[in-house]
């Protein structure tokens, strides 16, 4: 018996080598040749795989659907939701093709691809001078939008999941750093970057994860279905003294990029975390209902609801939203929902 396991442990070993393997050198053959392909190629590359990815990936394609009905409800008929749903697949291949594509980008060349919308450039001028915490959610290009600002002079401390494979995420962090920003895993992360701003550094965030209710979170209104996201970005802001600049990166059919800066939101130290966390994400959400197929629609965005009992969901969250009491607690009482019957 022994043997029999000592011999199945060297087996999945070897086994876990060669798909590390095969897997670093898909990373790197992509890495390399994708920045040497026409845009126009790029472009179609995303529109079918991305199609492909709609078709095979059931649970992501049904979760998608489902969400897209519970945000909207009837605004949008079921072959609506179908081809927004598609559309979302396509652009998060090109945001993942385009992260390869991107070495061709220099400080001299950025330029060509993005337009950049600023309604005050003194904003951006203050937080050039004392630092700020920039965030947008998973919408676009997500992955492009803080390289630019690299480009533009903003050095970010980004947080990213580190990948199982170590050769993986290694590609990522160059792929991730080349405007100059520095990449760091999700441990310790908010010690490492309150280190970063406190001398005048950056930090970049995405903020719509749906994360346990507790001390880290808060309950907003997410097309009004409350859920459970992160307040590091308000938290941080708040005690450093710093501004939130909200923005997203829309892709445009002719290879572009379209970025929005919304507000330079400088909170007082003694604001409310959830109010704020509210205001950041509906400038998000404005954008998302205009442009709907530019959110990621295939993640689990209300994994945790405040109604519902008996196991029973509330009609209006996705089916694969679970009750929860915390998240309940974490709502002001004047828009707390009552008990269901």
């Amino acid at each position: 018996m022994r043997h029999r396991n000592s011999f199945s442990a060297n087996t999945k070993r070897h086994v876990k080598k060669l798909r590390y393997f095969f897997e670093t050198a898909l990373i790197e053959s992509a890495a390399w040749i994708l920045p040497r392909l026409p845009r126009g190629f790029i472009l179609a590359l995303s529109r079918g795989i991305g199609t492909l990815a709609y078709l095979a990936d059931k649970r992501g394609r049904a979760t998608a659907l489902e969400n897209l009905r519970c945000a909207f409800g009837d605004l949008y008929t079921p072959e609506q939701r179908r081809r927004i749903a598609r559309k979302s697949y396509q652009v998060f291949t090109r945001t993942f093709l385009d992260l390869f594509w991107s070495a061709r980008l220099t400080k001299d060349t950025w330029q060509q691809f993005f337009t950049i919308h600023l309604p005050k450039p003194e904003d951006e001028a203050q937080a050039h001078e004392s630092g700020a915490v920039w965030v947008t959610p998973h919408f676009g290009n997500f992955e492009l939008v803080s390289m630019v600002w690299g480009f533009r002079g903003f050095k970010f401390t980004v947080v990213a999941q580190d990948f199982k494979n170590q050769a993986i995420t290694r590609t990522f962090t160059r792929l991730r750093s080349q405007s100059g920003h520095d990449i760091i895993p999700q441990e310790n992360a908010m010690l490492k970057l309150m280190k970063t701003l406190k001398r005048q550094g950056h930090a970049g965030l995405l903020t719509d994860l749906n994360i346990a209710p507790g001390r880290a979170a808060t309950a907003i209104q997410c097309f009004g279905l409350w859920t459970s996201v992160p307040t590091l970005h308000v938290e941080l802001a708040k005690r450093l003294g710093l501004s939130i600049m909200t923005g997203v990166c829309r892709p445009l059919d002719d290879g572009g990029y379209e970025v929005s800066i919304f507000e330079a939101l400088k909170p007082a130290a003694d604001a409310d975390t959830q109010q704020l966390t509210q205001r950041v994400w509906d400038h998000f959400e404005k954008a998302i209902r205009e442009h709907p197929e530019c959110w990621l629609w295939m993640y689990k965005h209300w994994r945790y609801r405040p109604v519902g009992e008996h196991g029973v969901p509330h009609p209006d969250y996705p089916s694969y939203s679970n009750l929860s009491p915390a998240l309940l607690e974490m709502i002001p009482p004047p828009l707390r929902p009552p008990p269901q019957a």
